[in-house]
C-alpha cells in the first residue's frame, strides 16, 4: 500500500492503533503523550511503504461522512476479502471506479467509523 502522510481523526486511539496494526500490519513508530491532555502522538508506518499515519483525537465518536483516506493496493479484492473475514464493515464491494475506468475501488469503515477507500494502482 502507498500513502504519504495522513492525519486520521479517531475517538479511541488505542482501538484505532489495534485496528491498523492488526489488519494492515502497520508498525508503531511513535506513541507518546502530548502534554497533560491525555492525548497521545501515535504514528504508524505501513509495511513496505514510506508512509506515516498520525491519529488526531476528535472530540466525540461521530465519524465524518466522506472518506478520509485512500489506500492504494495491488489486490483490492484480496484486501477486502481479508478485512471482511476479520469482521470489518465493507461499505462497497470491489468495483470499477466510475471516475476512472480500469481502476478497482472498494470502501470500508475502520474501528472509529471512518470511511476508507482501497483502490488499485
Amino acid at each position: 500500500m502507498h500513502i504519504q502522510f495522513a492525519e486520521l481523526p479517531v475517538f479511541d486511539q488505542d482501538r484505532a492503533k489495534a485496528f491498523y496494526t492488526g489488519h494492515f500490519a502497520c508498525q508503531v513508530t511513535a506513541d507518546q503523550p502530548m502534554g497533560d491532555s491525555g492525548r497521545r502522538w501515535i504514528e504508524l508506518t505501513f509495511p513496505g511503504a514510506v508512509t506515516n499515519l498520525h491519529f488526531v483525537k476528535r472530540a466525540d465518536d461521530t465519524a465524518g461522512a466522506e472518506p478520509v483516506l485512500v489506500l492504494v493496493d495491488g489486490d483490492v479484492e484480496a484486501t477486502v476479502a481479508a478485512l471482511k473475514a476479520r469482521g470489518v464493515e465493507i461499505i462497497t464491494e470491489p468495483q470499477e471506479a466510475p471516475w476512472q475506468p480500469g481502476r478497482t475501488v472498494a470502501e470500508f469503515r475502520d474501528s472509529e467509523g471512518n470511511r476508507m477507500v482501497v483502490a488499485s494502482k
